[in-house]
């Protein structure tokens, strides 16, 4: 069996996950990354995507997650993000609506405020609707 490492993944609402995992895969700022027992210490943010994490006994679970912050350390890494959810907690009308009316708002507006803000509604609700899929 592959080594063991401590996980966590924390939102400002609940411990998401607390665990002891084989590996994680999650992306990065710069690309993705998929973290092992041993990994070299660093700390990087996230963009919202899925999470994928091997747990101990070999099997994957996936989640989706919003962006935030990674800090592997050798006794444990630790993600901390606005929102994480598994999928059979997304509400896929919900977020239907929501991409929907981000798609309005990135049709409609010319302001670059809302336009960024449109376009980080639409990847969030994108990837719920593709993990909610998984489930």
């Amino acid at each position: 069996m592959a080594g063991l490492f401590n996980f966590e993944v924390h939102t400002p609402f609940r411990l998401f996950y607390i665990n002891q995992v084989q590996s994680v895969t999650l992306t990065l700022a710069d690309g993705e990354i998929e973290v092992y027992a041993n990994h070299s210490p660093f700390t990087a943010v996230t963009v919202t995507g899925i999470l994928r994490i091997k747990e101990g006994e070999g099997r994957w679970r996936s989640a989706f997650i919003s962006e935030g912050i990674l800090e592997v350390k050798s006794e444990k890494n630790v993600l901390m993000v606005e929102y994480a959810e598994w999928p059979e907690e997304i509400d896929r009308e919900r977020a239907l609506a929501s991409k929907t009316e981000a798609e309005k708002t990135l049709a409609d507006s010319t302001f670059k405020f809302y336009v960024d803000k449109a376009k980080l509604d639409k990847r969030r609700a994108e990837y719920r609707l593709k993990i909610s899929e998984e489930n």
